[in-house]
């Protein structure tokens, strides 16, 4: 068995019933438990991000970055290639079904960012650990087994960010230059390596003013693209809602039947695909959050959640109705080429340079976030030293990932989003009851 084989099979067994039926049920007790905060709150996060507060745009004295930054941060790192390929890869694989699963792992994941933020910020000021303002590696630090589990999250999301965040972007990003211009991966992938050393060069403010500039710009142009998409197949449209939900609960065949698919397998990517995006419960936003120093866990928590809902309910559905409508969903693509393949209904034969645009203001984006972040994670682990080797790595991911094959990228970041999860859900579980105090204060104080 070579290794791709055994990276999809480990990725198969992990995803099974028993994750799918874990995250659904944490999601779901932490959703009651607050009450539908996502929901009950959804204006005021909007509000906050429109009129962020002159504390909320400035960083804080210890601070590299401030909690609109981290916001910024969080969802460029929510709107990568894993939106607009990674919903066509997992349609791809588990039908149209997989959309409606999203929606709902969206839905619930508003509400575990809300709670992950809260305990990663709710610390600062009162408990440190390693340097560490707040974030993931102080709250596990707080839950039965903190004298390893900080450590085992941060080694993962230092993996997650090489792979999901970085390869995963490379690989979707090359994948449709090479598909419209022909042009060699090995170029391509040395284009890569010197965009981020140039990002890197400059440190986190470099970095952080990159991911500033390209997350809102990208964002609108897909927005603008995705739309026209779905006025060209505005009759199809009611005909795919319906398709999406039938087949989030009946089991068919795809491609032509050469494929076939369960319940189970279009629940798990439409789970795994909205991870991806929105990374809510898997602790990126967290560690965001945490290292601005801020002490305003609830207004970050409310402010945490609406790249959730972007990469969902906007990006993620939007990707999902343009491939389901224009037809091209079981045609046999996957990845980056099923969306180009989407676009083309409309756009014809500049589908491609539209797509690759997109994908690539997308892809640049989120490997700018996903720099800072991970860099979190590099600077716990070691003390705060050798960020020169964290560059190489990264740099390195990028290369790598540009010339990869796809299925093998997108297993692995499947594992390493499945692990990072448990670890995750474990601590929200735990502490849940200090985001129920707080939230009630909140609530208190301000009626």
């Amino acid at each position: 068995m070579d290794f791709s084989a055994m990276i999809g099979n480990f990725d198969q067994f992990l995803w099974g019933w028993p994750l799918i039926i874990l995250f659904l049920a944490v999601s779901v007790i932490v959703m009651l438990a607050l009450r539908f905060v996502q929901i009950r709150y959804f204006i005021d996060a909007w509000h906050m991000v429109f009129h962020p507060s002159k504390s909320e745009v400035q960083t804080e004295a210890k601070s590299e970055i401030s909690p609109f930054q981290a916001f910024i941060a969080a969802l460029g790192t929510a709107t990568g290639n894993g939106s607009i390929a990674g919903i066509a890869t997992g349609i791809y694989v588990g039908g149209p079904g997989t959309a409606f699963w999203m929606l709902v792992a969206g839905l619930v994941g508003m509400g575990l960012r809300f709670a992950e933020v809260y305990i990663a910020t709710c610390f600062t000021g009162v408990h440190t650990f390693r340097g560490a303002l707040g974030g993931p590696m102080v709250y596990l630090n707080r839950v039965p087994g903190k004298s390893f589990l900080p450590y085992v999250f941060a080694g993962m999301f230092l993996v997650y960010g090489l792979i999901g965040g970085n390869a995963m972007q490379a690989n979707s990003m090359a994948d449709a230059i090479n598909y419209t211009w022909g042009i060699n991966r090995w170029i391509i992938a040395a284009c890569f390596l010197a965009f981020l050393l140039y990002a890197s060069l400059g440190g986190a403010k470099r970095i952080l003013h990159i991911s500033d500039r390209l997350t809102p710009f990208k964002v609108a142009i897909f927005l603008i693209c995705g739309i026209i998409v779905l006025i060209g197949n505005y009759h199809a449209i009611l005909p795919s809602i319906v398709l999406i939900i039938k087949s989030a609960f009946t089991c068919q065949a795809a491609m032509g039947g050469v494929v076939g698919w369960t319940i189970q397998v279009a629940m798990k990517e439409g789970l795994v695909r909205s991870l991806t995006m929105s990374e809510a419960g898997l602790g990126s936003a967290a560690l965001a959050f945490g290292a601005t120093g801020s002490k305003k866990p609830v207004q970050d928590s409310l402010l945490s959640m609406v790249p959730v809902f972007i990469s969902t309910f906007v990006v993620g559905l939007l990707v999902a109705l343009c491939v389901v409508s224009s037809g091209v969903w079981n045609n046999g693509e996957q990845a980056i080429r099923l969306t180009i393949a989407a676009f083309g209904t409309v756009f014809s034969c500049y589908a491609g340079w539209i797509v690759t645009f997109i994908s690539a203001s997308f892809g640049l984006g989120c490997m700018a976030a996903v720099l800072f972040i991970a860099m979190r994670s590099w600077l716990f682990l070691t003390n705060n030293r050798f960020v020169w080797g964290y560059y190489i790595l990264f740099c390195a991911a990028a290369f790598l990932g540009a010339i990869a094959k796809v299925g093998v990228i997108w297993s692995l970041v499947d594992i390493i989003v499945g692990l990072m999860l448990l670890i995750n859900l474990y601590a929200i579980i735990w502490l849940l009851p200090t985001v129920l105090r707080g939230l009630r204060s909140h609530e208190e104080h301000k009626g």
